[in-house]
């Protein structure tokens, strides 16, 4: 398996994730943007995850060949970002920021697919290689805040840049992998999402990145507003994603003693925890210690089980839709909900009303996944 070059793309992705979303909000209100703008900005960078990972997987599973669709997507991501450094106002931004996003965001789930296709019987060890993705945010989480603090904001998108021309080299390096060959094919997509099980699944996926969406958009803007250094803010966020590493190094060992859907339960039932100690203690610092450990639960342990659940729920030529799917589904619709939810709350009531109303997506995400009915034994990851 061509681990080193699969966990540099990891590496990369989340590194420019790393860039954009601890840091591009501050960015953004440096710029003159007022904080509904800036939800509706954000909720940009979130919705082309609705369109753009389902047009690419349909697209890889058409053509097959999803590695060059992958590396189109890197260039085309890298070249529509220089853009932003031009684009002046709300519109001129948002159509830069759906361009670059769109070609950035689609390429993830073919990724996905080839990875778990380089696994093959190894499924549970996707976490070790997506850990590379939690490093590179952690690395450049600390970078960007220590040379933000530095030399001012406009270092942001210089730093995007650059991890978006690692990402192209990383992708040239990745060798496709086609899925199994599944003698038959019973079941469409269309059937697949259409089961009870699955559906309750991807409402489950929604609600909880719609509970991230106030952390994503405004977690910096709320702790510098509250007297955090940007070293301080930068350090937070590198302390969540540390501890998300050692759950990613340990999460095949998870997998393997207890079932997807009951650590997809816990995560959600401790996002709630999470964001009511965010809202409602931010000036402890104790406290928000904590609720950064608990990053470990909200998005690696519920990723991890999702993603491996994804992959058994859509076998064979339904691989790269499926991953697509999710992505879009959770990361796409959710996360624009919630940053839309957030924009609107976060100068109308707050942001402990703000933080409220997320960990009431999480509490609405434990109902749908409690309230799913597995349909099988071991073989589903159930």
């Amino acid at each position: 398996m061509p681990y080193a070059r699969l966990s540099s793309y990891y590496f990369f992705h989340f590194a420019s994730l790393g860039a954009l979303v601890p840091f591009w909000g501050p960015y953004l209100l440096d710029r003159g943007f007022e904080p509904v703008a800036i939800g509706v900005l954000m909720a940009i960078l979130m919705g082309t995850k609705i369109v753009a990972p389902n047009l690419f997987g349909t697209l890889a599973d058409w053509r097959g060949q999803r590695m060059l669709i992958v590396r189109l997507g890197a260039l085309l991501a890298l070249l529509s970002f220089t853009a932003g450094f031009w684009a002046d106002g709300f519109w001129p931004m948002a159509l830069a920021m759906a361009i670059w996003s769109f070609f950035w965001n689609g390429p993830l789930p073919l990724i996905e697919a080839v990875t778990f296709n380089h696994l093959g019987t190894r499924v549970s060890r996707y976490a070790q290689v997506r850990v590379w993705g939690s490093i590179g945010f952690i690395v450049v989480v600390l970078a960007v805040g220590w040379w933000q603090q530095q030399a001012g904001s406009g270092v942001v998108p210089i730093a995007v840049l650059l991890l978006f021309g690692g990402i192209l080299l990383s992708v040239l390096l990745v060798p496709d992998c086609p899925h199994a060959h599944v003698a038959a094919e019973p079941l469409s997509l269309r059937r697949l999402v259409g089961q009870r099980e699955v559906l309750f699944f991807l409402a489950a996926c929604l609600l909880m990145q719609a509970s991230h969406g106030a952390y994503y958009a405004f977690y910096s803007i709320y702790l510098e507003a509250e007297g955090y250094s940007e070293s301080a803010v930068g350090a937070l966020w590198a302390f969540g994603v540390g501890i998300e590493v050692l759950v990613f190094l340990r999460m095949h060992r998870l997998l393997e003693r207890f079932s997807a859907r009951a650590l997809i339960l816990w995560s959600l039932a401790l996002a709630v925890l999470r964001w009511l100690l965010i809202g409602l203690f931010v000036d402890i610092l104790a406290l928000q210690i904590a609720a950064q450990a608990l990053h470990a639960a909200s998005f690696g342990v519920f990723h991890a089980s999702a993603i491996h659940l994804t992959h058994r729920y859509f076998p064979g030529v339904t691989q790269a839709r499926g991953q697509a799917l999710y992505n879009s589904i959770s990361f796409g619709v959710g996360g624009a909900l919630g940053s839309l939810t957030s924009g609107l709350l976060w100068s109308a009531v707050g942001a402990s009303w703000t933080y409220s109303v997320a960990a009431g997506f999480a509490a609405l995400g434990f109902v749908a996944a409690a309230s799913s009915k597995c349909r099988g034994p071991a073989p589903t990851g159930c």
